[in-house]
């Protein structure tokens, strides 16, 4: 608690694909990802997931490819446990 961190900032960005089963079947939704960005700034798990189970795995797969510049904390890159949301809308 306490202390000068700076919030993590996207680098690189890898959007998902809409599953091509999900658009037949009119699914849309949004994906929620409780995920863990390491001191290098990459996504390394996410404990937490909760969405359309035909949208959730590609969400998932395209968030680990995100990149963030590392979070500081006193100017010491740390983890840090942040949420993703990820949209799915038809068009």
């Amino acid at each position: 608690v306490g202390g000068s961190i700076r919030e993590p900032r996207k680098l690189r960005h890898v959007a998902p694909v809409y599953p091509e089963i999900a658009r037949a079947a009119r699914v849309a939704g949004t994906v929620v990802i409780d995920c863990t960005l390491t001191p290098e700034g990459r996504v390394a798990g996410a404990p937490g997931l909760s969405g359309p189970p035909l949208l959730s795995p590609v969400a998932l797969r395209a968030v680990e490819q995100w990149i963030y510049q590392p979070t500081l904390l006193n100017g010491v890159p740390v983890p840090v446990i942040m949420t993703v949301t990820v949209r799915f809308e038809l068009r």
